[in-house]
């Protein structure tokens, strides 16, 4: 990558970049004053006064100097920020008694976190158009192979599991494993380990190992047209309960209008987080907790323009669908 691109590009995110932070500082005012005040959010507010401060105040980039060190600061505010999903998570779960208005708190998660990832990989680009890997324009990986990615987080829930359960279910992938065509790895690298997690977990806890010697496989089913492509994850992990399958997508940080075990259920259940394990993808930082992995995911589906479904059967098990649209899509994909 010449010189020149990386010096439009880190122009382009010196105009870009400030504005985008100002609008979830906005967003932060506009929580309800309680929940704001809680010191963990206040926290992540004042990181993006911070982050704004910074950037907005950054000499304009003119030479090549001045753009190495831009880039310099932004990588250490990329790691600066690297737990605020976490940190969200628990701020919001800490005050979760004085949340009145469930969906305006789900409504400012939603954006903020997706407006956080479309940053991270604005920032990231920026930064990876300077390495000139093989294969790679900035973080587009221009052939990427979907089972290697599929298994990449298939070896991180293995061992994490393994780690905490001491045993695994076998993860059998299928479908069009052969699939090749340009992607960006970094959200499917957020969104796969969170459904697998739950799948195994729910796997491991449905099956004793009083009662079965093996677990029943997870089950992977990859396919690949023109316009998406689909991952399937099947478990016979029980399914999810009639009474939490409506809240199965919510961010689970309150027990507000439901009765009080409910919180707790979710928090330990199906779909809450396996456990705080450090994810080895470029964003950093423990994977979510506290109920977020899901909806989390199903955020980020939906800002690279495509959606994360849910079908369960009680007694048997659950289907996730994970439907992205192809870059090259004649159908609108997506805008970071």
């Amino acid at each position: 990558m010449t010189h020149l691109h990386q010096h439009k590009s880190a122009q382009y995110l010196q105009k870009e970049l400030p504005v985008r932070i100002a609008k979830r500082v906005v967003a932060f005012r506009s929580l309800p004053f309680i929940v704001g005040c809680n010191p963990i959010i206040l926290g992540v507010h004042e990181l993006y006064i911070r982050a704004f401060n910074i950037l907005n105040n950054f000499a304009p980039i003119t030479s090549r100097q001045d753009e190495i060190n831009y880039s310099r600061k932004l990588g250490e505010l990329l790691d600066d920020h690297k737990d605020v999903v976490t940190q969200l998570a628990a701020g919001f779960r800490e005050c979760r008694r004085h949340i009145e208005n469930e969906e305006l708190v789900a409504r400012f998660l939603d954006k903020t976190l997706t407006s956080r990832l479309g940053i991270r990989m604005l920032a990231q680009h920026h930064l990876a158009l300077r390495e000139n890997k093989p294969n790679y324009v900035g973080i587009i990986n221009v052939a990427m192979k979907l089972k290697e990615v599929i298994e990449r987080s298939c070896q991180f829930v293995t061992r994490i599991a393994s780690h905490k359960y001491g045993r695994v279910p076998q993860l059998k992938l299928s479908g069009h494993v052969n699939a090749v065509f340009p992607y960006i790895e970094l959200p499917l690298d957020y969104i796969l380990p969170e459904i697998l997690k739950n799948a195994v977990r729910a796997t491991i806890e449905n099956h004793s190992e009083y009662e079965v010697i093996q677990l029943p496989p997870i089950h992977i089913t990859i396919a690949s047209n023109d316009i998406d492509f689909i991952i399937r994850i099947s478990d016979r992990g029980g399914g999810i309960p009639h009474h939490l399958k409506v809240r199965a997508s919510d961010y689970n940080f309150t027990t507000a209008n439901h009765s009080s075990d409910f919180g707790a259920e979710q928090q330990e259940g199906v779909f809450s987080n396996m456990m705080e394990a450090v994810n080895p993808n470029p964003a950093g930082g423990p994977m979510y907790g506290f109920g977020f992995g899901l909806p989390t995911s199903r955020a980020y589906a939906e800002y690279m323009g495509g959606s994360l479904e849910i079908q369960t059967m009680q007694g048997i098990g659950t289907d996730v669908y994970l439907r992205m649209k192809h870059i090259n899509s004649s159908g609108a994909s997506f805008r970071i």
